[in-house]
């Protein structure tokens, strides 16, 4: 791992002062702080709410933004515009052969920034511990369900003790917190909201349970058919009364301590409860595209200006003026919402 005294991070490039200071603020109060970064369309899953069996058509390797070019946008963003959390995404980020080397550049960045994964855990058994030596923080596993039978229909593969090691290695590095993001889906897994939490109880882990959004490549999306966040609390009172806790800020999750037992759960409900007014979150997709919504209809190209030697200040402000832009809300419940042409393993959550 390299020294965290070396000023310029391995694959970036020298930092400079840029000439005009700036922020990647929207019209509507908010700043971005959060950056989810996109490392590979690819997965080595196939979710039945994410992409048929055969897959989807990946990125060209061409169009792909190289280690050094996604440690120089992200160096933009940490250096010069506020960045302080840095997410990494894919698709499955596992699959990205140098993931250690870019958690490891990015720790070096001054100032520092929070470094995390969201990953479906296949493979992490045997890379969690050098990843949080390289410098990842926390974690984030999606997992759905812990019934063998049933994370095969979903996943479409036998993998369940995989990502179950994974959970119990990311604990043993040190990661913390390690949290689980569950999809409910309706007459699939539903019934398990109460098993799940018994689990993560038992694991010692965060379990936030996320409504099903409108992000699958086969836009068969229907919200008739979407678990709330109203039906998950339902589900979870068998195990006592819910109670709210305070402290959610600009995070994604109402957070709920159950019954007597202490223990906390999440509920991210995106869409009924969409919490649009406080986001600070912007996106980078594996192929140099910044996006501000998940739902996003429009991308800012900056992997073409890097590639013709754009300098940080060039960058910076292309950048600032794509967040400028950002719309108030995701627009779920307009009449004349359409789904991103991007599916979620594309964009990155």
């Amino acid at each position: 791992m390299v020294s965290r005294t070396q000023e310029t991070p391995r694959g970036g490039r020298p930092a400079r002062p840029l000439s005009t200071p700036l922020a990647l603020d929207d019209a509507h109060g908010r700043t971005a702080t959060d950056l989810r970064v996109s490392l590979t369309d690819r997965c080595n899953l196939r979710c039945t709410y994410c992409m048929p069996a055969e897959g989807l058509p990946w990125l060209p390797g061409d169009e792909m933004l190289t280690d050094d070019e996604l440690i120089t946008l992200i160096g933009v963003g940490v250096r010069h515009l506020g960045i302080r959390t840095v997410r990494l995404t894919g698709g499955e980020p596992l699959l990205r052969k140098n993931l250690e080397q870019i958690v490891s550049a990015i720790a070096e960045f001054e100032p520092r920034p929070q470094i995390a994964l969201t990953t479906n855990g296949i493979g992490l058994a045997r890379r969690a511990e050098a990843l949080a030596a390289a410098g990842l923080d926390r974690i984030n596993i999606s997992l759905d369900t812990i019934d063998r039978d049933t994370f095969k229909r979903l996943t479409r593969r036998d993998r369940l003790a995989d990502v179950l090691a994974g959970v119990r290695a990311a604990r043993a590095a040190g990661l913390d917190p390690v949290k689980i993001n569950s999809v409910l889906m309706r007459g699939i897994n539903d019934h398990e909201a109460a098993d799940l939490v018994r689990w993560a109880t038992e694991e010692g882990v965060q379990l936030r349970f996320i409504e099903q959004m409108p992000l699958d490549a086969q836009h068969g999306w229907d919200r008739g058919e979407m678990i709330t966040a109203a039906e998950i609390g339902e589900r979870l009172a068998e195990l006592g009364p819910l109670e709210a806790l305070d402290g959610r800020g600009s995070a994604p999750a109402e957070r709920f301590r159950l019954g007597d037992s202490g223990h906390r759960v999440g509920i991210i409900a995106a869409v009924t409860r969409p919490f649009c007014g406080a986001c600070d979150r912007v996106r980078l997709t594996a192929d140099g595209q910044i996006r501000n919504c998940l739902f996003a209809r429009t991308e800012s190209d900056l992997r073409a200006p890097l590639r013709a030697g754009a300098d940080d200040q060039q960058l910076a402000e292309l950048w600032a003026a794509a967040v400028a832009s950002k719309l108030p809300g995701h627009g779920i419940d307009d009449p004349s919402f359409l789904q991103p042409d991007r599916p979620m393993s594309s964009i990155g959550g």
